[in-house]
């Protein structure tokens, strides 16, 4: 579910439905993965390189309203599950609040408690440290 690339920040294989505005025609498609800073979207007819648009992803708590620029697209390539076509966006404008929910929704647990166990050894070498006779 996690993808793990060298990527700014983790990214889910969330499938959420997408609209989107551009240029007067409306995109429909849905993501194939999502993170706090663009997404992968899979439509029919992907927008040129460098477009802005308005995007509205339904999540399952709500729908977010974002703002977004196509930063690669899959116009001419093959269209199959392995690369289905569609395009990468990055999230040019988008609300505090639906970048935390899109955090909370791509955040791994498994990788949340590594960390507070990591945390907690952390705290266990301290005190040892400190406890030198």
């Amino acid at each position: 579910m996690f993808k793990q690339k060298k990527r700014m920040y983790p990214r889910a294989e969330l499938t959420w439905p997408v609209s989107a505005q551009v240029d007067g025609s409306l995109i429909e498609g849905v993501t194939k993965n999502v993170g706090v800073s663009g997404a992968y979207v899979c439509c029919a007819r992907p927008p040129r390189l460098n477009s802005v648009f308005a995007m509205v992803i339904n999540a399952p708590d709500k729908p977010l309203k974002i703002k977004a620029e196509v930063v690669w697209a899959n116009i001419y390539g093959r269209d199959d599950k392995i690369n289905p076509r569609g395009m990468g966006v990055r999230f040019v404008a988008i609300s505090d609040e639906d970048r935390r929910l899109i955090a909370h929704e791509v955040t791994d647990p498994n990788a949340v408690k590594e960390a507070i166990d990591n945390l907690d050894n952390l705290e266990t070498q301290i005190i040892e440290d400190l406890n030198l006779d």
